[in-house]
């Protein structure tokens, strides 16, 4: 063979390798997964937790991986839905508060009771490492990617609520069952409906205010609606809510074992640590936008607060009773919530 025939040659095998390494590449199936969640897409969570999540993985899986984020209850249903969804492949991939399905998540619930947690970013890695301890059973018909919570709870209210006896007969929205039980023994009339209702209920007055973090304040325009916000003495809030991002069974097994990776190495306590961060950072936000805004911000002091926790603690008492009749030792789980909330704040 002469010199350039030689080259020919090799030329050739050269772009005959290309060829079939591109075919290969080629071949490999892109894999498109629907998220679905209730919240509009700057808020918090959509903006700093899920669209990232998406980018990650999609990178991490060499573009084998499409992500199609649908915010806002745009592929149908109701907030309280979202969990099935993701359970029954309707979508690929949900986030939602456990809270919208009462009586579903009861070991998870200790996390709702009343001064359980504060900051978000330790609650929300205590509360992974819990339902990985505790309550994995409650989750087990989905592929769990992570759990988390949000930030301290406290009051946004029309007329400024100063004390207990102001409160009373008030009408507040609550996101769970646990948080209506506790309005109750407060003295207020709980309203209860998922988050994105807030805004139209307080529009139209069906509710006087509404039990939720600072974090989505600003997405449901809360602080243009009322001008009172009332928080509490100490490092927890007067609640929190639970919630979860989880992938459809059938839809992770059905991946091969390097795109299982992709997810598993994006799920668990770090990926519940930067949902808890977006809580936390969007709750600055939303104080700051309340404090711009020359709101009432009501700060109840020691004395004071300690008036509501004694209140409150009838809730605590209500949850472990109820979970003695599911054979459930709910006082051992609270203990051990508060001890990983502990353990994780520090």
């Amino acid at each position: 063979m002469t010199t350039m025939n030689r080259r020919t040659a090799l030329v050739s095998l050269g772009a005959s390798a290309a060829t079939l390494a591109a075919g290969s590449l080629a071949a490999q199936p892109i894999v498109t997964l629907r998220l679905h969640q209730f919240l509009p897409p700057q808020a918090p969570i959509p903006a700093q937790a899920l669209t990232p999540w998406a980018k990650k993985v999609e990178t991490e899986s060499g573009g084998r991986i499409k992500v199609q984020l649908f915010h806002a209850m745009a592929m149908g249903g109701t907030p309280p839905q979202l969990f099935d969804q993701a359970r029954d492949g309707v979508a690929d991939l949900t986030w939602t508060v456990l809270g919208y399905t009462p009586g579903r998540f009861n070991k998870s619930e200790v996390f709702e009771l009343p001064f359980m947690s504060g900051k978000a970013e330790p609650s929300s890695r205590a509360f992974q490492e819990y339902v990985e301890k505790f309550a994995a059973d409650e989750f087990k018909d989905v592929k769990l990617i992570a759990v988390h919570t949000h930030g301290p709870g406290l009051f946004h209210t029309k007329a400024p609520v100063t004390g207990l006896e102001s409160l009373r007969g008030m009408k507040i929205r609550g996101g769970s069952r646990i948080i209506n039980n506790m309005l109750t023994k407060l003295g207020a009339t709980p309203v209860g409906m998922p988050v994105p209702a807030v805004t139209e209920a307080l529009s139209k007055g069906v509710i006087d205010g509404t039990t939720i973090p600072w974090e989505v304040t600003p997405a449901l325009k809360v602080t243009e609606l009322v001008k009172n916000h009332t928080t509490f003495a100490g490092t927890t809030g007067l609640y929190t809510q639970t919630f979860a991002f989880s992938m459809n069974r059938n839809a992770y097994d059905r991946l091969p074992a390097d795109l299982k990776k992709v997810i598993d190495d994006n799920s668990g306590v770090e990926l519940a640590a930067m949902f808890g961060r977006a809580m936390d950072e969007g709750d600055k936000v939303g104080l700051d936008i309340a404090q711009k805004a020359k709101n009432n911000i009501v700060a109840l002091d020691v004395a004071e607060t300690q008036r509501w926790r004694r209140t409150a603690s009838a809730v605590e008492t209500d949850w472990v009773n109820e979970m003695k009749g599911k054979n459930i030792d709910g006082a051992k789980l609270a203990a051990e919530a508060r001890a990983l909330i502990a353990k994780h704040t520090k």
